[in-house]
């Protein structure tokens, strides 16, 4: 088993290994904060209900009373009726704060869940168990939790770190190739923001068969950049590089086109190519992004003009005073924060601006 001790205000350990899943319950009640909890709230998708019937008997086995709380498979449930029903549900099953809720999921779920278990009760403790590859290596570490508004997504939330995160790379071996693709956006990310070494371990396109320590690599970036900056008013900021575009796309589409990882990878080539036109990057990154991301199968363009990227953009959460907090590439592995006007989002998207 790897394990990863992420040392925030409140310190949680991250345990990757095959087969985890089978063991949750005792995994879970050797967290201390857990062990005298009496019930526990399991929150998954329409799409995960029958797998987590395996999370819940678990939890019973280690001596917790249960209740599942399923919601509608996915974006499109990620708002704030659906996080009223969770809360409900927690208080119909009678949860109190010694208690706990289980986010068995993806992005979406663990967002969710974590929220809810936020709000509930002033906050509850919650356990991460992801079952995307985008949660695995990104969402479900950092405690960001969160829900979209039609005017843009994760616009209403709050900071609340998880007591334990459980990765089981087992729970991907169901999933559509389009899914697997979605999370390796993630992980290409991370190679271009703080490590060459996994970015170019990545160009075989044979990332599954190195699964634990790609996994292992990508949650460990996020440990260090978490602890440094919980809070996310500096450093953490890096975690966004292809954010900024990659969200604005997404809703231009109303979370119907691009999945998320999609987004973010044509948000990367194409902030990426403004700031190599711009004079900060060097020249060619764009174009290693882009074959990287072309040996999972992911795209590398979309039709959606830069003026509606830059518009959408206006919304962003990274939006303060005026002036967007842009993450750029000096080269692959070296990335840093550029503070920029709104109004020179657009000049950059179009090669008009220098920097």
């Amino acid at each position: 088993m790897k394990t990863l001790l992420v040392k925030t205000g409140t310190p949680y350990e991250i345990k990757i290994e095959r087969g985890l899943l089978r063991r949750a319950g005792d995994e879970i009640r050797r967290i201390p904060e857990l062990r005298g909890a009496r019930k526990a709230a399991v929150v998954t998708d329409s799409n995960l209900a029958t797998q987590a019937q395996a999370v819940k008997a678990s939890l019973k086995a280690a001596g917790y009373d249960v209740t599942l709380h399923v919601f509608p498979a996915g974006e499109e449930s990620k708002n704030l009726s659906s996080i009223a029903a969770m809360l409900e549900a927690f208080a119909q099953f009678g949860l109190t704060r010694t208690d706990f809720a289980v986010a068995f999921g993806g992005g979406v779920t663990g967002d969710m869940a974590g929220f809810a278990a936020a709000s509930y009760l002033r906050g509850i403790p919650f356990v991460q168990i992801p079952t995307s590859l985008l949660a695995q290596v990104d969402s479900s570490v950092g405690g960001k939790t969160g829900v979209d508004l039609p005017q843009g997504k994760n616009l209403v939330g709050a900071f609340w770190q998880p007591r334990l995160v459980l990765i089981d790379p087992d729970t991907l071996n169901t999933l559509p190739p389009r899914y697997f693709a979605d999370g390796m956006g993630e992980v290409v990310k991370y190679g271009c923001i703080r490590s060459r070494a996994l970015f170019d371990s990545l160009r075989d396109g044979q990332a599954w068969e190195r699964l634990e320590d790609i996994i292992y690599q990508c949650v460990d970036i996020k440990r260090q950049v978490v602890e440094n900056d919980e809070r996310d008013k500096g450093e953490r900021m890096i975690l966004n590089f292809g954010h900024t575009l990659g969200h604005s796309l997404e809703k231009a589409y109303h979370f119907q086109g691009p999945s998320h990882g999609e987004a973010v990878g044509v948000g990367m080539v194409r902030i990426v190519r403004a700031s190599e036109a711009a004079g900060f990057t060097a020249r060619g990154t764009a174009d290693e992004i882009v074959s990287v991301l072309q040996a999972y199968g992911l795209p590398v363009s979309d039709p959606i003009s830069d003026q509606i990227l830059a518009a959408g953009a206006v919304n962003d959460k990274k939006s303060l005073n005026g002036k967007l907090n842009l993450v750029l590439l000096k080269e692959i592995g070296r990335c840093a924060v550029v503070p920029i006007s709104q109004a020179d989002l657009l000049p950059l998207l179009e090669g008009r601006l220098s920097l």
